[in-house]
């Protein structure tokens, strides 16, 4: 990986989506986009996110994708590590969920990241890579605390451009903060 260079930070605050539309351009090969303290409104909505190619609109880009989790309960009374049926798509066009299980309580948060490579080629689709853990207090149908680590990667099916990029939860408001970054 190159030198991280600080593009943009966008924080949201009780905010239906996080929406990035300046700043994805031919400048650099990668983009990083850094998620810090993300806090769903509603418990158990996922966290997602879906791009808008060059002069398009409505984040409804082909997306083919693959996820795993690994998981740990904090009594250590299970965890695991599993394909997430449901979590990817095949030629589909629906936000990409990051995380699951969220929870809203004070002490739950999503962080994570995600890797975009060539945004600006206009020959080859546009690969990335997700990773992201998620705390949860264990509430409602889970009796024990657990963090997930969540692996989503994929390509998107477009050789236009890709240049802007939402962020948002399946269902409610969410608090946090998205920074982007340029990798040389």
């Amino acid at each position: 990986m190159g030198i991280p260079t600080l593009i943009s930070t966008s924080t949201a605050s009780n905010a239906t989506s996080i929406d990035i539309t300046s700043g994805i351009d031919s400048t650099y090969d990668e983009y990083m986009f850094v998620m810090t303290d993300i806090n769903p409104a509603t418990r158990r909505s996922q966290f997602e996110f879906q791009v808008n190619a060059a002069s398009q609109s409505g984040y409804n880009e082909t997306i083919t994708s693959t996820a795993f989790v690994a998981y740990h309960y904090e009594s250590g009374a299970s965890s695991g590590l599993g394909y997430t049926t449901g979590q990817d798509q095949a030629q589909g066009t629906a936000f990409q969920d990051i995380a699951n299980e969220n929870d809203n309580d004070a002490d739950s948060n999503i962080s994570g990241i995600i890797h975009l490579f060539n945004p600006s080629d206009t020959t080859y689709v546009k690969h990335f890579l997700v990773r992201t853990n998620v705390n949860c207090d264990g509430s409602d149908e889970h009796d024990d605390p657990f963090l997930y680590h969540f692996h989503v990667a994929g390509y998107i099916n477009v050789t236009a451009a890709i240049t802007d990029i939402q962020f948002k939860c399946s269902s409610g408001n969410f608090d946090g903060v998205v920074q982007m970054y340029g990798i040389s």
